[in-house]
Order: C-alpha cells, then structure tokens, then sequence
C-alpha cells in the first residue's frame, strides 16, 4: 500500500508499533527527545535504577563484609579469566575511544559548540581547568607515583630487571597509565552528554547520548540498564579512589597525630571524609566544588614545587624531559601492547595496564558528566584538546617528580626504600617525603593536598551519582540533596566493604570486573554520536561556496543601503538600543510574515522567550513541513566585543555591544539585523525560506541519510515525477 506524500514521494505505509520505536531519522523527530525523554518538568527519582544500583552495590558489600576470604579468591579468579581472555577487548576498546576524541576534535565538527553557536563559556580557563583536573584525577595518583615507577624498574615487563632499559621506561610506564588514554574516555562522554543536553535541550545523561542511536526505548527498560551499568561502574570508581586515599592518609595522620595505623583508622577517615563531603555537596558546584578544585591545583602546585626546588632539581628537570619524549614517542605502541608473548604478560597486564583501564572506564561516566556539567559552551575541540592536554600534563609533572625521586633514591642503593615502596605503597610514598628538607612542612602540605583530592572526587561524585539516579529535564540542575547524601553513604559502605575483604587489591580486581559493562556503553555513545554528528556534515554538504554575500547556511545576506553598511561600521549599539529595535521593528516585521503565512495555508507559529543573559526577548518564527526538516527563523541578541581597531573603537565607550543574529536550528548565520528596515527583515525571513527548500531539494537528490533530512527511499519507494497543469515536469 502506497500513499503520496505533500512532496511527490511514494511511500509505504508503516507498522505503527515499530514507528513508534524507530531511532529518529530528522531533525524535527530529534527535537522532541526532551519531551519524550523528561516525563515531569522538574527533577525526580528513577526509583528504578535508584532502587536497582543500590541493591547490586549493599548487596556486594554485605558479601565482601561478611565473607571477606570468599569475595576476594572469587574476584581474584574472575579477574585472571579476563586479563587472559578479554585483555585484547579493554586495550583495543580504549584505543579506540583515543582515535575517535581525536577525530572528533580535528574534524570539521571540531568547532561544534556545546550549545547553541552563540554561547560562551561559564568559567574561565583556569577555573575550568582547575575543575578538570580535580575532578578526573584522584588521590590514587598520588599513591601510584612512586610505587609505580619502583615496581617497573624492579621487575620491569618486558626488560631486564633494574636493567637501564627498564630506568628508562620506569616512569614512563606510569605516565602512560595516567595519561590520554583515561582522559580519552572522559572526554567522549563528557562531550556526548554536553552535547545532546546544551544542543538539543536534553536531560544531561547517558540514555539521553543514545537517543539517536536506540529512539525512544532508551525511556525504559533498555534506558535503566544502561543508566544502572553507568551508576554502578561510577559507584566502584569513586569507591576505588576513596579507598586507596584512606590507605594512603591513613599513614600521613598517623605520622602528623600520633594515631594507630589500621583498618579502625581508615574506616575512621571514610566516616569523616563522608561527614565533610556531606557538607561540601550541598553548596553545589559553584560553591563546593570550584572552591576545592582551585585549591586542590594551589596545594599540588605549591607541593611539586617545594620537591623541584629542595630535591635533585638538575636531574628532575632533565628527567622530565626525557620522560615526555619517551612517552610521546612510545605512545602508538603501548596502547596496542598485550605482552602476548612474555610468560607472565597477562599477569602484568592485569595488574597494571588493565586495572587503569578499567578504572578509566568506571570513572569515565561519572567524570564525563562532570566536565559536560561545567563545559557549556566550549567547542568540542576545545573540550578534547582541553581534557587530554592540560590535566595530562599536570599528571605527568606529579607523576615524573614523584616517580624520579623515589628512582633516584633506588638507583643510589636505597634498598630499604625500593622493597619498602612495592610491598607497602603509602608508607613508601611518606617515606620519600621523609627524605626532604623540611619534612613535617612537606608532609603536612601532602597529606593537606591528597585529602583535597580525595573530597573532590567524593564531592562531585556525590552529585553525579545523584543526577546518575534521577531523571532531570534542566541540564543546569543537579539531583536532590538527600539523595547525593545517600550516594556518599553507600560509597563510604562499599569502601568499608573492600578494606575488609583485602583492602587496595581486591578493590582493583572489583573495577576491572564491574567496568566490563561500561565498554558497551563507550561504544553505544560512539555510534551515536557519530551518527547525530552527520547532522552537522549535512548542512555543510546542502551550502554553496560561501562568500561575503552568503550567509553561514546557504542564502543571501540582506540587501543594505550603502548609508546602513556605512553606519554600521561605527554603531556599538547597547543592549537597551537592542531591545527597543526588536520590539519595534523585529518583532512586528516577523509577526506580519507568520500571519500572511498562515493565511496561505501554511503550518507556520511565531514564540517569543527572554534570554536569561541579555535580558532581551528571542523571537522564532517556525513553519512546521511533515516527514522534512521545519524551517526555523530565529532572531537573538548576542553579546560581543567591541573591536579596538577600525571605525567601531573611534569614541568607543564600552568594550561590548549588542547583535542582532539569525539563527537556525544548527546555529547562527553571522549576520546582524540592526538598523534594518521592516521590510529588509520580512525580505530576509523570505530568502531563508527559500534557502531552506532549495536545501531540502538538494538532499533529496543525493544519498544524504542524516539526522537533517529522511534517508533516500529505496528501489521501490523513489520520489515520482508528477506532471504539472501546465504540461511540465516538476516535482509536487
């Protein structure tokens, strides 16, 4: 059965059941995910995966509580089953999700905006950065920087022990496991959820990111698997951290205070930790977490610092270079590297390379969406550049000054030190801050800074658990208070839990098995992504040549008078000479097309909103066209600044003015309306309608399957030629 559609298309008639659940095709049918995807307006509990997650994570506490031995032989052997036989699948996962940030980054959708085309950044660069940093690297860092560069010399993978090959891969190797590869997979979540939730009005979340990809059965149940996969793997994550920060504070308290070391004191520090996390994550993230995370970067600074100067400075400096070419050299290969053909590889892999990349991928919800929850309005390629350059360099500096100073003390017959550092990692870590003049200061500063690490990473987690667990339609909102208190005790109980059952170990084989499931979530967002990206392929695809006359999308700029260019070159108009100027002759212009519009037949609405940053009402004119892509016409005002050059900075008496720019459903044209004529705009409101269909036909005619216009028909269902009146060929 065939019936035609208003554009000359024969199409079949479709099975309304599997209509109803087909991934969207249009734009228009991806605008409605936020109605779909946010069943009440302000934000509520999934009691679903709220109820799920917490029954999965008390109920593994409970087990690794009370049968300790029993919990930590079952994931022991779990864990040597994967890294013989599913080792390959994490290497190869992550290395794909490297190559794909990074295609992201340097294509053309690089300048892609998370958000509309005209939005800016809330923070500024230090501030952002300082929050990537705080948030993506945790106290375990510090545990690992001297530990790991010891055991890699000491009993290196593939070279001879205490070898100079393995000096000279020691640090490098522990630089690797902080490096892009974790970075990599916060960035691809962190700039997928920003994306779909800044850009398209969607709810900041996983299910939200695979709208595209799986349509609306990611409101269900499929939906809560994904969502109770990404709260789980988060939950082990944070717990992870936590835990290995205990240990490590553990020592420093009871080197400051005189306090017993042991399990009592640990449990003892998660206990206050939780307290004072509690009180933190109720300030929100302005309050708490910008506070922490620019202090945390202070305290870590000013602790590198103090060690550059009073250490071996001369060998620390030289050996940081050498480290950052090394590994920049090396990186292509590591990645790919399994060790298949040493005798212990798998064994190696599992502890190390495998255990960060599982811990990478159970971080990588929970810090992804913390950085897209700070990050509206960059660039995509600025997030990727961002997220893989700056915290990784910080991570390198930490790591390399660390990790050379306790080689330093090996390669100098420091035995005591090097056994010290493998077989008990935090008292090792304290041990070298011993060695330093100064000592107390410096302890103090350290232990001050690692538990800074330790409750930003509590702190944001809290948050992100909580939103993880509710369904909330406003990107800019963070879930309920009580439920990011109850997130933060449950964290504290599974912490607990895997102290008792082994302590830093089987908290490493715990996150390797539980991130299993979070690699099916990195390539669900792969594909979606890459899927939704096409949308922004397509408009360039449908453009001409852009020239002076043509705006961002195709079309001509409105015709001006050569008085109105002229004076434009020297107007800076403010925002109040704006607002009057759209009210009086933007709006009435736009309100006299929608109605002759809707004269004529048309589907056509005019709505009107103020933008909460100019204060200035936003008017958008849409015509709704079934089964294509609506014609949208929106005019806002944007903010930018004034230039210090040429016409506009003679007399210049404010370093901003105002614009008046068009925008589509993908972005601005670039071009202002002020000092238009009524006429100019409904002119302009008439060539983009024109525009608009000229592109629509463009893509009809091309095999342009997109998130902008209907797949091409297949053989069978081709567009027909109708015959018109007048006895010509053309399309209906």
């Amino acid at each position: 059965m065939v019936e035609r559609s208003r554009f000359g298309v024969s199409e079949r008639r479709k099975d309304p059941v599997a209509e109803e659940f087909r991934p969207p095709i249009t734009s228009s049918e991806l605008s409605k995910a936020p109605a779909e995807l946010s069943s009440h307006p302000t934000p509520t509990v999934n009691w679903r995966v709220f109820i799920t997650a917490a029954l999965i994570i008390l109920g593994f506490s409970l087990w690794a509580i009370l049968m300790p031995d029993s919990a930590e032989s079952t994931m022991r052997t779990a864990v040597s089953w994967i890294s013989i036989n599913l080792g390959w699948y994490y290497v190869v996962t992550i290395t794909l999700v490297v190559a794909f940030v990074l295609w992201v980054a340097f294509s053309k959708e690089g300048s892609v905006r998370l958000g509309p085309d005209h939005s800016r950044p809330q923070y500024n660069l230090f501030t952002w950065v300082a929050m990537l940093f705080a948030a993506g690297v945790g106290i375990d860092m510090l545990f690992y920087s001297v530990t790991g560069p010891i055991s890699q010399y000491i009993s290196p993978p593939a070279a001879d022990p205490r070898s100079a090959a393995a000096a000279q891969d020691a640090v490098v190797w522990t630089m690797f496991h902080y490096g892009i590869a974790g970075w990599s997979m916060y960035a691809l979540l962190g700039m997928a959820m920003g994306y779909f939730a800044y850009r398209w009005g969607m709810p900041l979340s996983i299910r939200a990111v695979l709208y595209p990809l799986l349509g609306k059965r990611v409101r269900g149940v499929t939906g809560d698997v994904i969502d109770v996969f990404a709260l789980v793997g988060t939950v082990f994550g944070v717990a992870t951290s936590m835990g290995i920060g205990v240990v490590l504070l553990n020592v420093g308290f009871s080197w400051l205070f005189g306090l017993p070391e042991g399990l009592a004191l640990q449990i003892a520090l998660v206990l206050v930790a939780v307290i004072m996390t509690i009180a933190a994550c109720t300030s929100g993230v302005d309050k708490g977490i910008r506070l922490i995370s620019e202090l945390n970067l202070w305290s870590a600074a000013a602790m590198m610092l103090y060690i550059l100067i009073t250490g071996n400075t001369s060998f620390l400096l030289t050996a940081i270079v050498e480290n950052i070419g090394r590994f920049i050299f090396t990186l292509p290969e590591r990645t790919l590297q399994t060790f298949a053909y040493e005798p212990d590889g798998s064994e190696w892999m599992a502890g190390w390379t495998l255990f960060f990349w599982a811990f990478w991928l159970a971080w990588g919800p929970f810090v992804g969406l913390f950085l897209a929850r700070i990050s509206r309005g960059r660039t995509l390629r600025e997030f990727v550049i961002a997220a893989i350059s700056a915290p990784v360099l910080c991570d390198f500096f930490i790591v390399s000054i660390f990790g050379n100073s306790a080689l330093g003390e090996v390669l100098g017959g420091n035995e005591e030190f090097a056994k010290l550092a493998v077989e008990s990692p935090e008292h090792g870590w304290y041990a070298l801050l011993e060695m330093f003049p100064g000592a107390p200061f410096l302890i103090g500063l350290a232990t001050l800074s690692g538990l800074l690490f330790y409750l930003t990473s509590a702190n944001s987690g809290a948050m992100v658990m909580s939103n993880f667990s509710s369904s909330i339609p406003d990107p800019t909102v963070d879930g309920a208070k009580w439920l990011r208190i109850f997130w933060a005790l449950i964290t504290a109980v599974l912490t607990i839990s895997m102290l008792v059952a082994g302590g830093v170990a089987t908290m490493e084989y715990a996150t390797l098995i539980f991130a299993l499931p979070v690699t099916i979530i990195a390539y669900l967002v792969m594909a979606s992504f890459s899927k939704v990206l096409r949308m922004e392929r397509a408009e360039r695809e449908g453009q001409v040549l852009r020239r002076r006359t043509v705006a961002a999308h195709g079309g001509q700029t409105p015709e001006k008078t050569w008085r109105q260019r002229l004076g434009q070159l020297r107007a800076y108009p403010s925002n109040k000479a704006v607002a009057q100027f759209m009210d009086k002759v933007i709006h009435p212009a736009l309100l006299e097309v929608v109605e002759e519009f809707k004269e004529l037949g048309y589907d056509a609405e005019l709505t009107s909103a103020s933008n909460a940053q100019t204060n200035i009402d936003e008017h958008t004119l849409m015509v709704h066209m079934e089964d294509h892509r609506n014609f949208h016409y929106q005019v806002a005002a944007v903010e930018a600044p004034a230039p210090m050059f040429g016409a506009r900075s003679m007399s210049r008496e404010t370093d901003v003015y105002f614009r008046l720019e068009v925008f589509t459903q993908t972005g601005t044209e670039g071009y202002d309306l002020m000092g238009l004529s009524k006429q100019q705009v409904i002119n302009d409101v008439l060539d983009r309608y024109e525009a608009h269909l000229s592109f629509l036909a463009y893509t009809s005619q091309r095999d342009l399957s997109s998130m902008l216009t209907p797949p091409r028909p297949p053989t069978g269902m081709i567009p027909q030629i109708v015959e018109d009146p007048d006895g010509e060929d053309g399309r209906d």
